[in-house]
């Protein structure tokens, strides 16, 4: 009786947990109406990317240059070989990668910090918002151009606001001053955009969980780790995937500020270089699709390592 009574106790989680709550009418209405909403945008991303992902990938399997048109062979997967096989790709790779892990990083706390400023705020809110975003708006070649006359040892003005490298100091001389300028010109170019999607996800915390802990005694620290990040980890999910994938893909700056020199290259720049400087059709459309699978890869580890149950953050019955 007793052996009955345990094995149907230890039966009963397994079951609630297999079971799924249904769905209710209002989340089925939602989700098909988002079907409906979202499908011409899909349709037509289809039709003007598929050709060229079907394109590059169809040419990657060939040893193919723009100089011998006529002369094509095909290859297989070697190109993908001697791609993941050079220790440039791989350099490159990890340039991308900690290019993207530190202004994604930067850029969550300094957005962060101007979010809560644009939704506490109460005088000239609007010019305030307004201020904020305007790196944003500044097209990125003007940016990379406007932070490239900055660090120059000739006539920037960074040296002087940091007396302890000197008004001789090159920051284009070597790699690491190379990067953290590239990495600034980035960081001041898009923390707008991550302070934007922070600020959206503020505007869904409740205020009366905030006065509830204020009044059980929360600081405000405690408040901001048990009330205020909890409450916006979908935000933060949908902020630092787009900023990351964004980051990983970065060209702009580095074409315009260092032109990959002293090592500063990105996926992105050694794919362009591939293509259009040394006419490696071939090679370069192989980089293209290793490129877009690690971009795939990069989204899929962000979205894993967050759990974010949308359902729930949406607050569906």
């Amino acid at each position: 009786m007793v052996t009955a009574q345990l094995d149907t106790a230890a039966k009963t989680p397994k079951a609630s947990k297999a079971r799924k709550p249904p769905s209710s009418d209002r989340s089925r209405a939602e989700n098909s109406l988002g079907r409906k909403l979202v499908a011409p945008a899909i349709v037509l991303m289809l039709v003007v990317t598929a050709f060229p992902m079907l394109r590059a990938l169809y040419l990657s399997l060939f040893s193919y240059t723009l100089t011998a048109p006529d002369d094509r062979t095909f290859v297989g997967l070697a190109n993908y070989g001697t791609a993941l096989g050079d220790s440039l790709f791989w350099r490159d790779t990890a340039n991308t990668v900690m290019i993207m892990v530190v202004t994604v990083f930067v850029e969550l706390v300094i957005g962060f910090a101007f979010a809560m400023v644009m939704h506490k705020v109460i005088f000239a809110r609007g010019i305030i918002r307004t201020s904020i975003l305007i790196p944003y708006g500044v097209i990125t070649v003007v940016s990379g151009f406007a932070w490239q006359f900055a660090f120059s040892n000739t006539n920037g003005f960074i040296n002087s606001w940091l007396p302890f490298v000197g008004n001789d100091f090159n920051w284009f001389a070597q790699y690491p001053s190379s990067i953290a300028a590239i990495m600034a010109s980035e960081i001041w170019k898009t923390t707008p955009f991550m302070s934007l999607l922070l600020l959206a996800g503020l505007a869904q915390v409740s205020e009366d969980m905030l006065e509830a802990a204020k009044v059980d005694g929360a600081t405000w620290w405690q408040r901001l780790y048990k009330v205020i990040l909890p409450n916006m980890r979908a935000a933060i999910m949908v902020a630092v995937l787009f900023r990351a994938l964004d980051a990983y893909r970065i060209f702009d700056n580095i074409f315009v500020m260092t032109a990959g020199a002293n090592g500063t290259e990105s996926i992105s720049f050694l794919t362009y270089r591939q293509v259009i400087e040394q006419f490696q059709l071939g090679i370069g459309s192989a980089l293209s699709v290793l490129l877009f699978l690690s971009v795939i890869l990069v989204a899929f580890v962000i979205v894993k390592l967050f759990k974010v149950d949308l359902s729930a953050a949406r607050q569906e019955g």
